[in-house]
């Protein structure tokens, strides 16, 4: 296929581009900075607010996968532009360009958009996608984990240290980036509607405790867990906050979005077998990210 890719140089999308190259597609990629030649990759130098670059991504494409996205922002203005407005961008370019599938990459998050501006502005970009008039697939991932991630990293080197630090009691379910990789390529060669939530086929997912013990297995640990309290957790991010401006990692709004205590992927939303399947056992999985971090020196 000829696929147009928006968050390429990030996790999700960066592995997504080395998954649909070693398959033979050809990828246009969005970026906003100029990016080393790479064979079957054409880059397109813009962003979501660039309709023209937009337009130059998105022809003669067969299907469009957008990942980009902002998942920590200052405000409720930094995630309408990221997750809202450019999806309402990528839309236009594509019907505009007369391309007719479309796979957007959402999150769990937006099934309860209440508890964060983050699942709202996610939930938002659904309803968009879902309004326009093309063949579209949503895709929900749970947490997704893989060589490459920073977002779990400091959950593996806590597992390192022997004490991972968890959110209240809850469970959540996973997903491999290879796997997610997978089922997005399966996704714009289908031409089916879809609104499916895929994970690693744990049925029920994990408990907070059964994840923060399967860290440790990953890195050869055996770990403590310790379940922080809603306040401890609001505390920290209002800490981060001061300390770090902008910057945060853990924002009051993730902290909103950490402490909901069921973050499994519903059985009514699951990927149909024909379409998908997950081939990355999690146990595995972690432990082949672990020594990918050490590898690189990161843990």
């Amino acid at each position: 296929m000829k696929l147009a890719l928006t968050g390429a140089t990030g996790f999700v999308g960066g592995r997504l581009l080395d998954v649909a190259i070693s398959e033979g597609h050809e990828v246009r990629a969005l970026a906003r900075r100029p990016q080393p030649p790479r064979r079957g990759v054409s880059w397109i130098e813009g962003a979501l607010d660039r309709p023209d670059a937009l337009a130059t991504l998105v022809e003669g494409a067969d299907a469009v996968i957008h990942v980009a996205g902002v998942i920590n922002a200052p405000d409720a203005a930094g995630f309408e532009a990221g997750n809202v407005a450019g999806t309402s961008a990528m839309l236009a370019a594509t019907e505009g360009a007369g391309v007719t599938r479309f796979v957007h990459v959402s999150s769990l998050a937006a099934r309860e958009p209440q508890l964060s501006l983050y699942g709202a502005s996610k939930a938002r970009s659904e309803t968009l996608v879902q309004a326009s008039p093309l063949s579209s697939a949503i895709v929900r991932p749970p947490a997704v984990y893989g060589p490459g991630d920073r977002e779990t990293l400091d959950l593996f080197r806590m597992a390192k240290r022997g004490l991972v630090l968890l959110p209240p009691e809850g469970r959540l379910s996973l997903i491999h980036v290879d796997d997610l990789a997978a089922l997005l390529i399966a996704a714009a060669r289908s031409d089916a509607m879809l609104l499916v939530e895929p994970d690693d086929g744990q049925r029920g997912g994990w408990s907070h405790v059964e994840f923060g013990q399967a860290l440790g297995r990953a890195v050869g640990r055996k770990v403590r867990t310790l379940s922080a309290p809603r306040l401890l957790l609001h505390l920290a991010a209002r800490a981060d906050r001061l300390a770090r401006g902008p910057k945060a990692k853990l924002t009051p709004d993730r902290a909103a979005y950490f402490c909901h205590p069921d973050w499994t992927v519903a059985p009514t939303a699951a990927v149909p077998v024909e379409l998908w399947q997950p081939k990355i056992e999690t146990e595995k999985g972690l432990a082949a990210t672990a020594r990918w971090y050490a590898a690189q020196g990161w843990l």
